[in-house]
């Protein structure tokens, strides 16, 4: 019996211990340890509670029709559990929210995409004449040898595509790294204010996985990176009120990749972080390729992305 009430009391402890532990959110804080490198900086953007001065947001949004589903069908899905990753503690019905879909509309004219990058000096692999002066361990100031130069891959296959792009070729991260996210959040908050028609907001980065590099192989036997998405849902206590639009057109991307080009995207990644996706309700980061990488498998991926993004934004063209 003594026995026995020992255990119980053991128990009881680690019970109590565990559900203080999550209160604090040491669980969250943990899991925030392992998420991508390129986003591991933690922003420092001022939180905005109900009251105060809120980021701008696009108009109330419009229902509109899922791409290949005519009404009351159900989407074409290719994604299954494996296809997200998730720190975070809140339940996700990925199916709901891709059958819901996206509910922002594109606009016909203007910029409709705009492209940033937080961190942009990383830099892949020199390789041959991608070759690079370095300005830290896989970063570099020369904008055609970093993720900038994979920025203006995918502006201009967009573009190419008809939708109207914005690409932000600011550094954030020079000469500071610390306080990127602030000074990037400022200057996206101000782009979106000048351009009231982007609806959708990409910051793209490059991630760093230890050395190991990521490889999808086209059908002709070329070489690209893969690419990753991570959403947010700002559950660390940063105000993220649309997180869940965020995720559905990110939903839609990830299942646009896994039918046109299965193995392109890494599992999206669910983050309860916020990194600035609370000033669009269409925001997304996007990691394309690592370190071990090269720039011409990064501009690859962008491409492949690119032709992805362009079927999700048109399918949402206002009509």
């Amino acid at each position: 019996m003594k026995r026995l009430m020992r255990d119980l009391a053991v128990l009881l402890t680690v019970t109590l211990l565990a559900f203080g532990l999550d209160k604090l959110g040491a669980f969250t804080a943990l899991a925030a340890l392992l998420e991508p490198a390129a986003a591991a900086e933690e922003e420092e953007s001022v939180s905005f509670w109900p009251g105060e001065s809120a980021p701008y947001l696009p108009p109330a949004p419009k229902p509109t029709p899922q791409p290949e589903t005519a009404e009351g069908e159900e989407p074409v899905s290719a994604l299954s559990q494996g296809d997200l990753r998730s720190a975070s503690r809140l339940m996700v019905d990925q199916l709901g929210l891709l059958r819901e879909g996206w509910s922002y509309a594109i606009p016909a004219e203007g910029p409709q995409v705009l492209i940033f990058h937080t961190h942009s000096c990383e830099a892949y692999t020199p390789q041959g004449e991608d070759d690079y002066e370095a300005s830290g361990e896989f970063r570099t100031l020369e904008d055609s040898q970093s993720v900038i130069a994979v920025g203006d891959c995918l502006a201009e296959a967009l573009e190419q595509l008809g939708f109207g792009v914005l690409h932000d070729r600011s550094l954030y991260d020079y000469p500071a790294y610390n306080g990127a996210y602030d000074r990037s959040g400022a200057a996206v908050r101000q782009l979106l204010e000048d351009n009231p028609g982007i609806r959708v907001v990409i910051d793209l980065h490059r991630d760093s996985l230890g050395g190991r590099r990521t490889e999808y192989l086209l059908p002709d036997g070329q070489k690209s990176a893969q690419v990753m998405l991570l959403l947010t849902t700002g559950e660390n206590g940063l105000y993220h009120p649309s997180w869940r639009e965020n995720l559905k057109l990110g939903l839609e991307l990830q299942n646009r990749m896994e039918l046109d080009y299965p193995g392109l995207a890494r599992p999206l990644y669910l983050s309860p972080a916020r990194y600035n996706q609370h000033l669009s309700p269409g925001s997304l980061l996007l990691e394309v390729g690592t370190d071990a990488n090269t720039l011409a498998e990064a501009k690859q991926a962008a491409l492949l992305f690119a032709d992805c993004l362009g079927q999700v934004l048109e399918a949402h063209k206002e009509n």
